[in-house]
Order: C-alpha cells, then structure tokens, then sequence
C-alpha cells in the first residue's frame, strides 16, 4: 500500500513538473520536457493527452527542437484560470488581473487612505467585484485574490504584526478578507514583488525592492532562501553609514534611510513622479538629492554583489524608474566596485509598479500548477454531474 502511494505521489509531482515546465517555457515540445526533466517518453505523452483533454494546455504550430526536427509545440491555454493581485499602500489600492501566464488582462491603481476601519474593508471587497464585472471575465475562473501589504505579517496566526508604512500594528489579516468573495492569500510586499520577479528565474539572483521600504529575496538554488527564522533579505536594515540618520526601526544608517523610495518623494509631498519629472526638468535639489541617492544605493548593490556574487535585480517604486538612469547608476557603481568593469549583473526589474500586484496574485497559479491533480478531479466530477443532469432531464421528458 504504501509503495503504491508514493507512485501515486510520483505521478502527481510528474504532472505539475510537466505543466510548470510548459509554463516557464512558453513553449515548448514533448522531446525537449522528457529530455529537461528526465522523464519517459511514455510519462510524458501520458502527461501531455491528460493536460490537452482537459484543456490546460494546446497545441500551437511546430517547434524547433534541438535535434533540428519540427515537432509540435505545446503551450499554456492562458485563458483557462485567472487571478487577482492587489497591493496596499498608505495612499492607495492597486488592482491586477492575470490570467494563467501571468499576462495583465486590466488593471486599476485608485487613490484611497488606508485606514482601518469597516469602511475601508467593505470598500476593498466592492471595489474587487467591480473591477472583476469591468473587465468581462467569467467570475468562476477565478482562482483567488492576493493581497500584497507593506509590513511583517505571521501567515500561521493570520496577523499583520507591524506596518511601518501603514502606522497599524497587531491588525487581524481577517479584516482585510472579510468582504471578498474568493479565497484570499496575503505576502509583505517586497516578498510579493520579488515571486513576481523570481518565479521564471533560472539563476541565482537577489532581488532588491526599493519602494517605501527597502525590502528583498535570495533566490538560490531554484529556491528563496527565508533563513533560520524566516527573516532573511532584510536588506533595508543592512547598516551603510555608522551614525548617520536614523532608520524608522531605531538603528542609525540603514539602508532603508537611504535608499527608500520616500527619500526621494519627500521632497515632492510624497509623490514620486512629479520628483522624477522635476528630475528630468534638471532641478536642482532634486538633482542634488537624486546623486547622493544613487551613491548610497551603489554602495549597498556593491555589498550585496560581494556578499552573494550573483546577479541583482532592482524593482519597487524607485526600479519602475531606473531605465533611463543606468548609465548615471553605472558609473557609480564603478566608483565602488574594483573587482569588475562590467555592471551587466545589475537588472532592471521587469513589472515596475505593478510587481507586488502580480507577484501576490500569481501565488494562485503555482497553487494551481501544485494542485492540478485535484482541479483535474474536480473538472471531471463537474462534467460527471453535468452529463448526469442532462440524461435526468432526457428521461424526465
């Protein structure tokens, strides 16, 4: 018995392997996940009919395999599943809907003051199924709702410990879903910004997220590395200046009174695009500001680089920006780091503001890819029931 349930358990993990394969891929052929995963060929094709019958994935053309020899190219049917990310902020809501890949189907940034009351949360959960209803989706595809917050939240008691952005401590993470009618997940935001970034890398990285907090991830060896005591890549804290100014958790020089987004939309009444069109308009304390940020941030990729010898991947509020300022952020790197000329290990995130959004909605895809097996029973109890429903209705007539 118990050698049959580790088969079984073997089978299971063969099929979401296969699927998450596909869908880091984007596309690709039978051959080629046989031969990158170590696969059967009969695993597979067994694998691939299940997934094409149950529509989870196609077939889209031919696909160049490394052989030379075109074979049929398999992708994700993106429309199959969506999800919802939101990201909390001090001032705002922002909402994402994703469908299976990760692609934004819509999305909405609305202003709205956090504060903690019922209204606001019976505001959260309309302001969801109004987004949903605006943007034509079939409302039972949802997979669930991710809540990005900036804070330190215990998932295992469902508590908001402490957000320093927020200003609210020991807040039940129940008020935040009580309004919303899907199943609700919640991630710090830097961590929800890091998956979004991570989740199709295939190398050592380090993600740095400079929003209102600095924040991160390590993602080592095709894993985030969460330490001892979950705290790891508590970058923020990480001390550049002995006695400089001091950090909002007490300590003075942290990274985080430096290189936070808010040093810089402090000088702009908390608005980070009007400091960087300022910035662009060459005014003067904004330029002032914008290089001695940039020296601080060098100094702290600069240790990072030395720490972990990997590449660093720079998101957050502040990253959405970083694009037209790398040759400035180059140079100051050089000024610090003596061991490489070359800076190329230093990359712009992809999904700029939107990265905690999607980072925390597609938490629900790989729970789905996790738990195919048991969405591939239920879609085939569902058609049971319907067949069974329709035959009922035949012979009643």
């Amino acid at each position: 018995m118990r050698k049959n349930m580790i088969t079984n358990d073997i089978k299971k993990a063969n099929k979401s392997r296969i699927v998450k394969f596909i869908y880091k891929k984007n596309e690709t052929s039978k051959q080629e996940i046989a031969q990158a995963l170590g696969l059967s060929m009969p695993t597979v094709l067994q694998n691939v009919k299940e997934l094409l019958d149950n529509e989870i994935i196609c077939e889209i053309g031919k696909y160049e395999s490394t052989g030379g020899r075109k074979a049929k190219a398999l992708s994700i049917i993106e429309t199959v599943r969506y999800c919802i990310g939101i990201d909390i902020t001090k001032n705002h809501i922002s909402f994402v809907l994703l469908d299976l890949i990760g692609n934004i189907v819509s999305k909405e940034r609305k202003r709205e003051k956090y504060e903690d009351s019922i209204k606001y949360y019976k505001n959260l959960g309309e302001s969801i199924d109004k987004f949903i209803f605006e943007s034509h989706v079939d409302k039972n595809k949802i997979l669930g709702v991710g809540i990005s917050i900036p804070g330190i939240i215990d998932k295992e008691n469902d508590l908001l410990i402490r957000s320093h952005i927020l200003e609210v401590s020991n807040i039940s993470l129940k008020k935040f879903s009580q309004f919303i009618n899907y199943d609700t997940c919640f991630e710090n935001d830097a961590s929800s910004a890091a998956f979004a970034e991570l989740m199709l890398c295939d190398k050592n990285s380090i993600y740095l997220s400079l929003s209102n907090t600095v924040g991160g991830a390590i993602f080592m060896n095709n894993e985030v590395y969460k330490g001892d005591n979950f705290k790891s890549a508590e970058f923020g804290h990480i001390i550049i200046e002995p006695k400089g100014k001091t950090c909002y958790c007490g300590k003075q020089g942290c990274v985080d009174a430096y290189c936070s987004a808010r040093e810089l939309s402090k000088y702009t009444d908390e608005n980070l695009d009007l400091f960087f069109d300022r910035l662009n308009n060459n005014d003067k304390k904004c330029v002032e500001v914008w290089n001695n940020y940039l020296n601080y941030l060098s100094i702290s990729i600069t240790n990072l680089r030395m720490i972990f010898d990997c590449n660093i991947i720079l998101g957050g509020y502040v990253g959405g920006y970083l694009d037209n300022y790398r040759i400035e952020l180059d140079n100051s790197l050089n000024k610090y780091n003596n061991f490489e000329v070359d800076v190329t290990y230093v990359k712009i995130g992809k999904y700029k503001k939107e990265a905690a959004a999607i980072g925390i909605g597609m938490h629900f895809v790989d729970k789905f890819f996790n738990d195919l097996n048991w969405w591939l029973y239920k879609t085939v109890m569902l058609r049971r029931k319907i067949d069974l429903n329709i035959i009922v209705f035949i012979l009643k007539k």
